[in-house]
C-alpha cells in the first residue's frame, strides 16, 4: 500500500509540474452551469454523456458507504488548484459545495468528513431547471503541491406523469394489481410531485368505479437493513393512503401496508432491478 501511494504521489507530481506551465483548461470543457469551480482553479479532465455515476446515500453498519447508481446526462470534471498556498483545505471545498447547494433549497445527502489518508467525499441533491440534480464532490489529497478535486453531475429528467385511472383499471381488472413507481427521496416517505400526481389519478378511479376496495402496499429494494426497509414501507403506503383519503375518498375503502425488501420482483444485484422493486403496488380487495 505504501508503494502505491508513492508511485501514486510520483505521478501526480509529475502532473502538477506539466499543470504549472498550462494556462488554459483542457480544450472542449466547460464548467457546468450549476456549480462554478472554486476560485484560481484550472479544469483538467472534462466528460460529459448519458452515464450511470456511484453515489453515497448513507452509511452502513461496517462504516462503509451506501451507494447508488444515479443514471442521467453526467458530467464529471476535475479541477487542479493553481496555487498550493491558496488552495482550500478538503472540508473547505466540501463546505462549499454544500452550501451552494443548500443556496438553492438543495440537500446534503451523505458526507465522509476528509482524514489522514481520506480527502472526504459529499453526495448533494437538488432541484434546478424542472430537473433532479444529483452532485458528488471529492477532494483528492495525492497530488503535490497543489492538489485537485472531482466534480461529478447527474441530471434526471422530471418524471413524466403517465399513470392514467383508465390503465389503473384495466390492470387491476385484468391482473388484480398494478406496481406504481412513485418517487419518494432516499429514506423517506414523504409524496413528491408526481406522488401527487398519481394520487389524483387513484382519486379518478376510485370514484369511476365506487365498489372498487384497494389495499395499498409498499415494497423496497434490499438496500440498508430489512427491518428499516419494513418500516420505511409501511411510511410509504401509509402516505400514498392518507394522501388519497385527503381527496375525499372514502377511508374505509383502502388498506395500507408494507412488505418491506420481502417480495422483489427483479434482481437486487442492478440498479435497474432495484428499482423496479422500490414500488407501492394497488391490490384489488
Amino acid at each position: 500500500m505504501v508503494l502505491i501511494r508513492r508511485l501514486a504521489l510520483a505521478g501526480a507530481l509529475a502532473f502538477s509540474a506539466l499543470l504549472a506551465r498550462a494556462d488554459e483548461d483542457v480544450a472542449g470543457s466547460k464548467d457546468h452551469p450549476l456549480l462554478s469551480r472554486y476560485p484560481d482553479s484550472i479544469l483538467t479532465e472534462y466528460e460529459q454523456n448519458y452515464n450511470s455515476v456511484d453515489m453515497a446515500v448513507g452509511t452502513a453498519p461496517d462504516g462503509q458507504p451506501l451507494r447508488r447508481a444515479v443514471e442521467g446526462q453526467a458530467t464529471v470534471i476535475t479541477y487542479f488548484h493553481r496555487d498550493a498556498q491558496k488552495q482550500p483545505s478538503p472540508l473547505q471545498l466540501l463546505r462549499n459545495y454544500q452550501n451552494a447547494i443548500k443556496s438553492i433549497q438543495g440537500e446534503v445527502v451523505y458526507e465522509r468528513l476528509p482524514q489522514e489518508g481520506d480527502g472526504g467525499e459529499t453526495t448533494l441533491k437538488a432541484k434546478a431547471g424542472g430537473k433532479e440534480v444529483w452532485v458528488k464532490v471529492e477532494p483528492d489529497i495525492w497530488s503535490a503541491p497543489a492538489q485537485s478535486y472531482r466534480l461529478s453531475i447527474v441530471e434526471l429528467e422530471a418524471m413524466a406523469q403517465v399513470v392514467s385511472a383508465n390503465a389503473l383499471l384495466d390492470a387491476l381488472n385484468k391482473d388484480g394489481f398494478i406496481a406504481l413507481y412513485i418517487g419518494f427521496d432516499t429514506g423517506k416517505a414523504e409524496l413528491k410531485a408526481d406522488g401527487q400526481a398519481t394520487v389524483r389519478e387513484i382519486k379518478r378511479l376510485l370514484d369511476g368505479a365506487p365498489a372498487l376496495k384497494l389495499s395499498i402496499e409498499g415494497h423496497t429494494d434490499n438496500v440498508g437493513g430489512a427491518e428499516a426497509n419494513q418500516k420505511l414501507s409501511e411510511a410509504r403506503a401509509r402516505a400514498v393512503m392518507q394522501a388519497v383519503v385527503a381527496t375525499g375518498i372514502d377511508g374505509g375503502r383502502l388498506a395500507a401496508k408494507g412488505l418491506g425488501q420481502s417480495t422483489p420482483i427483479a434482481d437486487n444485484r442492478s440498479e435497474e432491478g432495484r428499482a423496479r422493486n422500490r414500488r407501492v403496488e394497488l391490490v384489488k380487495r
